[in-house]
């Protein structure tokens, strides 16, 4: 409180805040004021205001004293959105058309020769023949922040669609996608067309394959890598040297858009995407519908892989986007993905294999819906041991009677891994006899182990594009089936005698009347 210090008190308000300032970089003004006497009130909601509107946080490092890695990369995508000509330079048509849609006011000649003169004395590479360059424009924004001029780059900022966390704000998303729960969403063709031109794009060495440095600068623009964590972290295909390929790429795509469109459209638009953001995907038929038409017309197709520990699931998901099989036995925690393409002979589609850990299994089954997103579901096992044949039975009758149960049927398979082993005494007969009970196909024999998968990928997408195939049918649910034809068979009945006997109301009703007319 400044009022309350004079002469007798002259310690002054930098000896006091420097070290506090020092040690919490995160302040950003420190102003002394007094209420009483009515000094600088102005100024503390200036600075209270301007901390809000334009935060110096998102934008730089105060430690570092360096703009942001975020902040940086959302400058770059707009010096490239400016960048008319692609000749890695803004020239003075460019920059004023900047300034205009920033600021709505052209640049003067004179002001632009300033301002390349100013970028060119500090930073040689700032500016070439051509104009100013990216290492300039990035260089002008530091300028302004370490000047206090944050509102500039804020402005710039928003004016191009970002948030306070230098994200695209909701209005340059698309709107939330209202689908019932056995709706998927995939990529469309347009938008599968701009990812493969940018595949061949940053493919530098044309190896037909992008490295770790060629995909983050293809993500270069974007917030960060969204490939980096979990889920999608290591979810495709890669190379011996690290490389996806056009598959993998729009395999991760895929998976990425299956499971978070919005995020996977937000992306698109980062990396270059200049179309309708709506016009980047596009919502599947419901599959209750696809098992009425007895056919699906999805490309991408989300398969649940469940079974009992050390069955040979984690094996199977690696196998398919080609990981060495592993010596040693690792437990999975929590849910793992792979997502590949599957040739069909001529006509691609891409599996996502979803593994789902044993302990999880009674946690999933507690949601109505849980079984909504998934096209069809395998159930492995290892066939020379008997208690994970029983266990994996038992898994396939608890979710094909959720199914039933939730009317969210869908296609499974029995895979009976390990077959490089020996099975146990009954195996063939057990799985056998419970899948003709089920009503589904006999089990699938694979060995991970020897590469022997007896087409596996293949059964499972043919499967999931026959929705009304492959279904099992449990005990309760012939029951309930039985029930439910007993129950419309009934009312049949009853609909046609209570029409019987409205027919013959009114024919007594004609005859009455005529032979009231006759006398």
């Amino acid at each position: 409180m400044l009022d309350k210090r004079d002469e007798q008190y002259p310690v002054s308000l930098e000896q006091v805040m420097s070290p506090i300032m020092q040690q919490f970089r995160e302040i950003e003004t420190c102003i002394e004021c007094s209420a009483f006497r009515h000094i600088q009130i102005p100024e503390v909601f200036y600075y209270a205001q301007k901390a809000v509107l334009h935060p110096t946080a998102p934008l730089f490092d105060q430690e570092a004293q360096t703009l942001k890695p975020r902040c940086v990369r959302a400058l770059k995508r707009i010096f490239i959105l400016c960048d008319l000509d692609r000749d890695g330079a803004l020239s003075d048509a460019e920059l004023n058309d900047f300034q205009v849609k920033c600021f709505n006011a052209p640049l003067q000649p004179s002001e632009i020769v300033g301002v390349k003169r100013v970028v060119q004395e500090k930073l040689q590479e700032g500016v070439n023949e051509q104009g100013l360059t990216l290492t300039g424009f990035l260089f002008l924004h530091a300028l302004f922040i370490e000047k206090g001029r944050l509102e500039t780059t804020w402005t710039v900022l928003r004016k191009f669609g970002y948030n306070n966390e230098i994200r695209l704000s909701e209005d340059q998303l698309p709107p939330p996608i209202k689908r019932h729960p056995d709706q998927s969403v995939e990529l469309t063709n347009d938008a599968l067309d701009f990812l493969r031109r940018i595949f061949f794009t940053f493919d530098i060495d044309g190896d037909g394959a992008l490295r770790s440095n060629e995909l983050d600068d293809l993500f270069s623009t974007a917030p960060e890598n969204p490939w980096s964590d979990a889920p999608y972290k290591d979810a495709a295909e890669k190379d011996a040297l690290g490389g996806l390929s056009v598959d993998g790429f729009l395999s991760e795509w895929a998976l990425m858009t299956l499971l978070d469109p919005i995020y996977s459209v937000e992306n698109l638009i980062y990396i270059g995407y200049a179309g309708d953001p709506s016009s980047a995907i596009r919502l599947t038929r419901r599959r209750r519908l696809d098992r009425k038409k007895q056919q699906s017309d999805r490309n991408v197709y989300q398969c649940f892989v469940f079974g009992p520990k050390e069955a040979g699931k984690s094996a199977i998901l690696n196998s398919f986007i080609g990981r060495p099989f592993p010596e040693e036995y690792q437990s999975t925690t929590g849910d793992q993905y792979a997502v590949n393409v599957v040739d069909l002979g001529g006509a691609k589609k891409s599996l996502v294999l979803r593994e789902i850990p044993e302990d999880e299994v009674k946690k999933l089954l507690s949601s109505k819906d849980a079984l909504a997103d998934c096209d069809i579901a395998i159930f492995v096992h290892d066939s020379s041991h008997e208690a994970s044949w029983k266990r994996a039975a038992d898994l396939l009758v608890d979710v094909a009677s959720h199914g039933e149960a939730t009317g969210y049927e869908m296609p499974c398979l029995i895979v009976a891994a390990k077959d490089d082993l020996e099975p146990y005494l009954t195996e063939i007969q057990d799985s056998t006899r419970v899948s003709q009970d089920l009503g589904i196909e006999a089990p699938i024999p694979i060995s991970t182990k020897l590469g022997d998968f007896s087409n596996l990928f293949r059964r499972i997408v043919n499967a999931a594009e026959h929705p009304h195939l492959s279904i099992p049918e449990t005990e309760a649910g012939r029951s309930r089936k039985q029930y439910h034809r007993l129950v419309n068979r009934s009312l049949m009945f009853v609909s046609v005698g209570a029409a019987v006997a409205v027919v013959g109301l009114a024919a007594y009703r004609v005859y009455a009347a005529r032979k009231n007319a006759s006398s």
